[in-house]
């Protein structure tokens, strides 16, 4: 029986950025058409899957895309706090994507 196998261990970029003062964007990148489209075959990682991730109503979610051209995957979460007002952890949104690292994407 294979392993199952996580979104770390098979995409070659899982980034964050701000998108604003008041939005993350989060990029995930694949190295191969091959591994890019088993992730999304599989159906694993979805909208319903981040919004579980991280707590979030469909409506928090702002676009979930697979872009086959890039081998890419984009969406994008509203902030809960402004980028550098107050309680603001990370004010460049780079630290966000980390959960996602875990998260199962292949059987």
């Amino acid at each position: 029986m294979a392993a199952v196998k996580t979104l770390g261990e098979v995409a070659e970029v899982v980034r964050s950025k701000n998108a604003g003062p008041f939005i993350v964007t989060f990029d995930i990148l694949f190295e191969t058409e091959e591994v890019f489209e088993a992730v999304r075959a599989a159906g694993l990682l979805s909208r319903q899957a981040v919004c579980g991730l991280y707590g979030v109503s469909d409506n928090e979610l702002l676009g979930f895309d697979f872009y086959p051209f890039a081998r890419a995957v984009k969406f994008s979460l509203r902030r809960p706090v402004g980028s550098g007002g107050p309680r603001d952890a990370d004010v460049y949104g780079a630290q966000q994507h980390a959960p996602l690292l875990d998260l199962a994407v292949l059987p």
